[in-house]
This record gives C-alpha cells, structure tokens and sequence, in this order.
C-alpha cells in the first residue's frame, strides 16, 4: 500500500510539474550541467538539465500520506537555487502541508554538486521555479527556456517574447522574516540589545560590540532571531489577531526585493511633580531591501507631551535661537502646544549597503553610540538625531568604524543672520580582539566649524588617518580633537568588563606635578556585566561607574564644544560629576521587567552676579571664564547630589514591530548645596502608563 501511494503520488507530482528558469535567458551564457550532461551545450543542456532534475526528484520524492489521505487538491510553489559553486538550495516553498515543504527540501538539497551556471565567463547563480497543480493532469512537464531547435528571427523577436507578458508574471511571495539577514539597524534601545547582548558576548567569538547601532545580519550569526521569533508567535488564524500580535502591518515581497510598512506609537499618560503627563506620538516606519546589499529605513513621527517638572526645566533650558520654547532631549525643537505643552517632529531614516562582507556604508538622519556600556564618554545616542555617513569594514580580528556628522550650535550667541551654525565632526574608532577574551578600542574624534568658507573639510574624508595632524596643519585652534580607549575582558560567557578613557586636552607636566591643572580634561568609564545572574534564566545585571573632570568636552571657541543642539554627545550631564549605576533587566517570554539606580554628584554654576564663574560643567560655556587655572577638583561650583530610581515593567505585544504596553515609576532627588533659579533642591515623583513602538532610548535621568 505504502509504495503504491508513493508511485500514485509521484506520478501526480510530474504530470503537472512545471519548471522556470528565474533568470533571464539572455542573461545565462551556459546552464548548470549535471555530470549526465555534459558535453552538451545551448537549448540541449537546457533539456538535459530539467530531465535530469525531474528524474532525479521522481526516484528520491517520498509522498507524505496526508497529502492522499486528505484528498488535497491545490498547488504547491518551490523556488529553488543552484547557487554560484554549484549547490542547490530551496529558498521556499509554499505549500498546504508542512510535510510536502520537509519532503521538497531534504529532495533537493540532497542532490550533488554540480557545475554552476556562468554570465560573462564567471560562475554565477541561477534561480528556477517549479510548481505541481494537483490533481493529475493539470499541466504538462515545460520550461521557460527555448528547448526547441529552432533559432528565432531576430533578437527584437526575442525580447518581445521574454517580455510581453512581464507584468502579469510579476509574482507575490511570502515574507520570511527577510530583515534578520538583512544590513537594516537593530533599533537602538538598551531594553532590546540586552536580549541578544549574552549571544555576542561569549568567549572565542570574534566578534566587536562596541560600534553600534548593530545590523541584524552581523548579530543573526550568533542570536538567531528566527527561533527567538518563533518561541514567541501566538496561533492566530484571523487576519487582524497576526498583525496585531505577530506580524508587520502591512508586507510586499517580490523575487528579489521586499519592504514592511507599520503605522505606530509612543502614547503615555501619568502624574509628576504634581501636574498630569502624557506624550502623543504617531508613528509610521517603512523598511525593505532591494536585493541581498541594500536596504532602506525611514520613520516618521509627530508627537506632542508635556512631562514631569524636572524634565520640562531641562528642555526649556535648551532652548534655541528663533522663540521656539524648548528642545526635547534626545528628539528636536519644540513648538508651543495649547499652553503648557510642546508640540516636537522628528524624521529619521537612512540606507544601508553591503557591497562585500567586509563592507558596510550608511547614509542617513539618526544617531550612533561607541561603548559596551550605559553611558559611552565617546559618542552617545542622548542628542537629537543628525545627518551621517558611517563605514564599517571588518575582517580578520578588526573592526573599523568612520563616522563623518553635520551638527547645529542653536545658541543665540553664535545664530548668524537668523541661521543656526553648521558645525562638523569625524571620528574613527578602532575595535581590536586582540585574545579570545581581551578587546581593545582606540578612538579620535574632531570637531571644526563652517566658518571662512571652510564648509566641509575634505581632509578629514581621509578614512586612515590622525585628526590631531590634520587639525594643526588646517590650523590648530580650527578644530576641537578629543581621543579616547576602551577595552573589553569576558571573565567567562556569563561575566565582562568593559572600560572607557577620553582625553580632551592632557598636560602630562601639571598631571604629575600635582597641582590638578584645568588642562587635564579626561573621563573613565568602568563597568561589569553579568548575564543569567545567580543561575537565573535572562536575568541580567550591569554595574557602571563614570566621572569626567570639569571642562572636558568645551572649548576656547566654544562653536566647537562636543555637543549638537545644546546637547553633548557623549555623557548627557556634560562634565563636572562622578556617576555610578546598578542595573536589572529580567525577561520571561513576552515580559519584560527593569530596574535602575543612579548616583551622582555633579558641579554647577551659580550664574549670579557675585558669582559669574564658569566651573566646568556645561560644555557650552567658553572655558576662558574659569575661576582659576590649578586644583580643580570633580563637582567643583555648586556641588549637587544626585539620585535617580527608575522602575519598569511590562508587555511584548508584537515582536515583530517592538510594541510594548508598560508601567514605569521614576523617582528623582536633587539637591545642590545652594539653591539658584536654574538649581535648586527637589525631589519628583514621576508614574507612567504608555504603549509604545520602541524604537529609540527614552532618557529621563538628568
């Protein structure tokens, strides 16, 4: 009984098997030639290679009874691909049983290698379509590729032939997760990189992690995003219960092109520092990729908010040139909305290319980070997106990362004609596994200003090279140049280190004389992390402790401070404080829970009349204003201590577009040894409900 079904079953199959050649013909010199075939050429090889393919799938297919036993009637589509060394892989197959796909897959990918096909002398790949209608005799065995003897006409015969019928050939095919391969960024959002942070942190992978955003093809090799997929799918049969709980909205994929398109939010309502809350973001975020190189990201979002009274004094005190009222930290200026809230656009997007597997360059509006930590006291995500072009190449045991900006000084004091001031900045950064445990990174960054005509300085275009030269040679008070190192230990696959050290300005005679110069502009990082903590599954704690010393970061010309529309781009408290940091993240399928303290002390200035002095903590102040040259010392001015606990919890509704319905708890202390209009003591109570599309870091913690 078994093998007569499986001859019955067989025969089905090839009574209407239909195969097509993907590629053009005109773009195939010669077809993949079995050993059977060879010595054969043109039309012939083309015939002998689907006899022997169709031969091949008869004597090894194995019906699957349910097919028979169901009395199935429909079609079944494969794509298949002999790839440019002559393999054979299924790239899909589309199909009413999950036996028939298992089946048509173990079928081809057992066939031998064989002798791929070429395009211009070279081995190239080459796709073809077969699909079966069931039941018998629906269609006859046919190839899409000329297979008689006969020669056509003229070459314009040929291409009205092979075209003609070009948009109804135009075919859908199911998205399969296409973005987990692809060189699209992972959003950047601490909650969503501590998932697969253990996965890229294990001993003897030789891997970098300090350069991100990441893209999903370089973490995929070790976190396998399509079984994490899958453990988190809920079985939903209507159309509205899989977008809403599993799937993008709304998908197209073709052959060789693909994109996703999803409306979204960021909706939160709560009480803090005694007045009601709430931010109102709509959202919509497309992305796709044209081939297996390109890809493309492009969001939009138009929010309005008003927020606790700690966090609204900081936007207004960012305020830029023009009587807008604020900027929102971390998103863009603000407008005024009714009377008592701010009303804040914000566009990103970027594409993304892979010409080889060493290569990756972006052009886009958005952000970067350089660190393994919290915080980065090279380059952060905590100021409003820019204008960039980043290249990454990676081989061996390095990764190299070139990063060019267009930044804003928003000030009124340097607005010229009603114009916000362009600024640039470029930095390497340098990631080196230099064991299977140790990483090293070295880093240098330069700032220089649009002014005389200078525009962009075509010298710093120069991917392998050293800003500080460069910046003496164009003229040494032109630009602002800071360096920086980092380093990595993993103790184990469940515990490492990491660390940071920038330099701004270093006098090594004041360092070791002891008497603790201004010119000594440098910050560290220190920090340990610990996955599945204490034997417990996906709890994760991180220890941090940052300090920079006052005036770091600033500048003589200050056009040139490390910052971009009044905010830095490294530490978001500028300079001036020490800071340490314990963090819990815990996650548990689709819930997810966190817990972070921050302690602080930072130094102030105390902008009154008696006491104008500059201390070192703004980076947007001119440093020419310090109180005095020696025996600077971490929280100098008006001496603040600082204490934040943030608590949150809450719910993965679609893995697929981030949304997350959530509960948070803030609870702020501030208390500087005087009070002054801009500082004084406080304490914020700060509660939140929201949904949202997590796509970015909220910062509240200033």
């Amino acid at each position: 009984m078994k093998l007569a079904l499986r001859s019955v079953l067989v025969f089905f199959f090839f009574s209407c098997f239909t195969i097509q050649a993907q590629e053009a013909l005109s773009d195939i010199e010669k077809y993949p030639v079995f050993e059977s075939c060879e010595g054969q050429s043109g039309q012939a090889l083309a015939a002998c290679f689907n006899n022997t393919l169709q031969s091949y799938f008869f004597e090894n297919f194995n019906a699957p009874e349910v097919v028979a036993a169901e009395n199935y009637t429909g079609t079944m589509v494969s794509l298949l691909e002999v790839t440019a060394s002559g393999e054979f892989k299924v790239l899909y197959t589309e199909a009413a049983y999950q036996e028939l796909k298992d089946e048509v897959k173990r079928v081809f990918e057992s066939l031998p290698e064989i002798e791929p096909a070429t395009y211009n002398g070279k081995p190239t790949y080459v796709q073809f379509q077969f699909r079966v209608d069931l039941p018998i005799g629906s269609s006859p065995v046919t190839s899409a590729v000329n297979t008689t003897d006969e020669t056509p006409t003229a070459a314009s015969d040929v291409v009205q032939d092979q075209y003609k019928n070009e948009y109804e050939e135009i075919k859908s095919f199911p998205y399969q997760n296409e973005e987990y391969t692809s060189q699209l960024n992972i959003p950047l959002s601490h909650q969503n990189y501590a998932l697969f942070d253990p996965a890229m942190n294990q001993v003897g992978i030789n891997n970098h992690t300090a350069q991100k955003p990441f893209v999903y093809a370089e973490v995929n090799k070790y976190y396998d995003f399509e079984a994490a997929n899958q453990q988190l799918l809920k079985k939903k049969s209507s159309w509205l219960g899989r977008k809403w709980w599993n799937e993008h909205m709304g998908i197209v994929k073709g052959e060789d092109y693909w994109f996703t398109i999803d409306p979204g939010v960021d909706l939160q309502v709560g009480r803090g520092d005694g007045v009601d809350t709430y931010n109102n973001t709509r959202l919509v975020y497309f992305q796709g990729g044209l081939g297996k190189k390109l890809n493309f990201f492009a969001a939009v979002f138009e929010s309005q908010g008003r927020f606790a009274g700690y966090f609204n004094r900081y936007a207004e005190s960012l305020r830029p040139d023009g009587g807008n009222p604020a900027i929102i930290p971390g998103r863009n200026i603000a407008e005024p909305f009714r009377t008592d809230s701010y009303d804040y656009p914000v566009a990103e997007g970027y594409l993304s290319y892979a010409p080889s597997k060493h290569f990756n360059v972006q052009l886009g509006h958005g952000k970067n980070f350089i660190g393994d930590g919290y915080r980065s006291l090279l380059l952060s995500d905590n100021s409003s997106p820019y204008p960039y072009l980043r290249l990454n190449t990676t081989f061996w045991k390095l990764k190299y990362t070139n990063t060019w900006m267009s930044l804003r000084d928003v000030r009124s004091e340097v607005t010229l004609d009603g114009s916000f001031r362009t600024k640039y900045m470029a930095n390497h950064y340098l990631s080196i596994n230099v064991t299977k445990r140790l990483n090293i990174g070295l880093f240098e960054a330069v700032m220089w200003e649009n002014d005389n005509d200078r525009g962009f300085d075509l010298n710093y275009l120069n991917p392998v090279i050293f800003y500080r030269a460069i910046e003496f040679t164009t003229g040494s008070r032109g630009g602002n140049a800071i360096i920086g190192l980092s380093g990595k230990y993993k103790f184990s696959d469940q515990i490492n280190a990491y660390s940071q050290v920038v330099i701004d300005e270093f006098s090594s005679g004041d360092v070791f004389g002891g008497d603790q110069s201004w010119k000594n502009k440098l910050g560290f990082q220190l920090g340990a992390k610990y996955y599945n903590a204490f034997g417990v599954k996906n709890l994760y704690l991180q220890a941090e402790y940052n300090q920079v010393r006052p005036y770091t970061y600033s500048h003589n010309s200050i056009v040139l401070n490390y910052g971009h529309q009044n905010q830095p781009m490294a530490h978001l408290w500028g300079a001036n404080f020490r800071e340490g940091i314990l963090i819990a993240r815990y996650f548990n399928g689709r819930w997810f829970g966190s817990a972070k303290l921050t302690f602080g002390e930072r130094g102030f200035d105390f902008n009154t009349a008696e006491d104008s002095f500059y201390y070192g903590g703004d980076i947007y102040r001119d440093e020419a204003d310090r109180p005095f040259d020696t025996g600077i010392e971490i929280g100098q001015g008006n001496t603040t201590s600082v204490f934040i606990g943030e608590f949150q919890g809450g719910y993965l509704i679609n893995p697929a577009t981030n949304l997350k319905v959530y509960a948070s708890l803030l609870f702020r202390d501030f208390t500087p040894n005087v009070d002054t209009a801009t500082e004084f003591a406080s304490s914020s109570t700060w509660f939140n409900l929201g949904i949202r599309t997590d796509l970015f870091n909220w910062y509240f913690d200033f």
